[in-house]
């Protein structure tokens, strides 16, 4: 065991995540050029929020793949879940998209005006079929990263970013987006959803080869308590972001704040969502002797450089020049992009500490002991916003606050659960 295995394993994925992040200010950029910019990017913002709140208990079918897929059968057991959750998630996106739960959901909750209500329901139609998508992608990555084959994980995204922005720069001035400015991100979005699945569903078919019987029979059962604690986590996550837009939406700056928010999220997002790839370490070198002294050590070292990152893209002025020149961001959104940019630094310590204990939850099976961080990273993100509220603060701040107090709380729970909660033995078997 050695440092240099560590590097080797995580530097395709962590390549994979700063080019997803990057395809993500290409993204934007395409947006922020578009007619009626704003309502875009705020539309655009809104409706992809909701879906990765509806979509994002599946992003953890990569754990069902990394850690319980080891025989042929359970991986029937597990695609078959994947599959029927896929399909319950969609059809819920449908019900946003042409029922009266949208009209409740966007204009009266979100408190939104008609032309950026009609904008969010055809995103939401658009959308529908995503989440199976991205729950079937993540199961094959996972499969495919525990075999230690991160180098086609890696392949996937980067060639699904590639022809997303591809896409961008392709239909940017095409009369099709022109004249519904709201095509150019969700095309562009399926371009690289699709592309991703196709190279790692080739992997898995490649690389993957599981035996056809096993004295282990894995129980949907045991998939379900396994997973629900994972997928709830990933939920009120993906949750957090729809809550908060909920929260900015009705603020006298809303529409202005939202679009600030989709640009933020995205930038801020692009040194520090890398460490979350170091949760995979403890899985795929559980057999390597002191395994988790060098990873523990490996992720505080990948926490110190993300911090290093923060500082030098946001607290200098390559902060503007990446908001005006490289991402097109007028001036009005550029001034009350300044702080949420600055506050975002406090963010790789506490990803790095979530990450490292996630992963020896996970390998220890214990997922039942990281549930209780959802609850209360949510209970921290309510309250920090009703501490700001009265603060004369604009709305992308605060948001950025509550987020990082959320994500705080979030990891010092499933420090607690992971070091100190010992649950009865037995409660996890499978």
């Amino acid at each position: 065991m050695s440092y240099a295995h560590l590097i080797r394993f995580m530097l395709p994925l962590v390549l994979m995540v700063l080019v997803q992040e990057f395809g993500e200010q290409v993204l934007n950029g395409g947006m922020a050029r578009m007619p009626r910019a704003t309502e875009t990017l705020a539309g655009y913002g809104l409706a992809w929020g909701l879906t990765a709140l509806l979509s994002g208990a599946l992003t953890q079918t990569r754990q069902l793949g990394l850690v319980r897929v080891t025989h042929a059968q359970a991986f029937g057991q597990v695609l078959r879940f994947v599959l029927i959750t896929g399909l319950v998630l969609a059809a819920l996106l449908a019900s946003l998209a042409f029922t009266p739960i949208g009209g409740w959901v966007i204009e009266d909750l979100h408190s939104v005006g008609p032309d950026l209500a009609s904008v969010v329901r055809l995103a939401f139609f658009w959308l529908i079929p995503l989440p199976m998508l991205r729950g079937l992608t993540r199961l094959y990555g996972g499969m495919l990263i525990r075999v230690r084959r991160t180098e086609v994980v890696s392949l996937a995204t980067i060639s699904g970013i590639g022809m997303s922005v591809a896409a961008v720069f392709g239909l940017l001035e095409t009369a099709f987006v022109q004249t519904q400015p709201i095509r150019l991100p969700l095309l562009a979005t399926y371009v690289g959803v699709l592309t991703e699945f196709g190279i790692v569903f080739w992997g898995h078919r490649r690389f993957v080869h599981l035996e056809a019987d096993s004295d282990t029979d894995l129980k949907i059962g045991y998939v379900v308590q396994f997973f629900w604690p994972l997928a709830l986590i990933m939920a009120i996550q993906g949750g957090t972001r729809p809550l908060i837009n909920l929260f900015v939406s009705r603020g006298s700056d809303g529409t202005e704040a939202l679009a600030v928010l989709t640009v933020v999220y995205a930038l801020g997002h692009v040194p520090y969502g890398w460490v979350n790839e170091v949760r995979s370490l403890a899985t795929a070198f559980q057999n390597e002797v002191d395994s988790r002294v060098y990873i523990r050590r490996f992720v505080m070292g990948c926490g110190l450089i993300s911090f290093g990152m923060m500082v030098a893209l946001f607290w200098t002025p390559v902060k503007n020049y990446l908001l005006v020149a490289a991402i097109g961001v007028g001036p009005d959104l550029v001034v009350h992009s300044q702080t949420p940019l600055l506050i975002f630094a406090l963010f790789p310590a506490v990803v790095a500490l979530r990450a490292y204990y996630h992963g020896i939850g996970l390998v220890e099976h214990r997922t039942q002991v990281m549930a209780p961080s959802a609850p209360s990273r949510l209970g921290a993100v309510v309250m920090v916003w009703l501490v700001l509220s009265p603060l004369d603060l604009h709305g992308a701040t605060r948001a950025i606050w509550a987020l990082v107090s959320g994500h705080t709380v979030e990891a010092l729970v499933v420090w607690w659960g992971v070091c100190r909660w010992k649950p009865k033995k037995g409660a996890m078997d499978g």
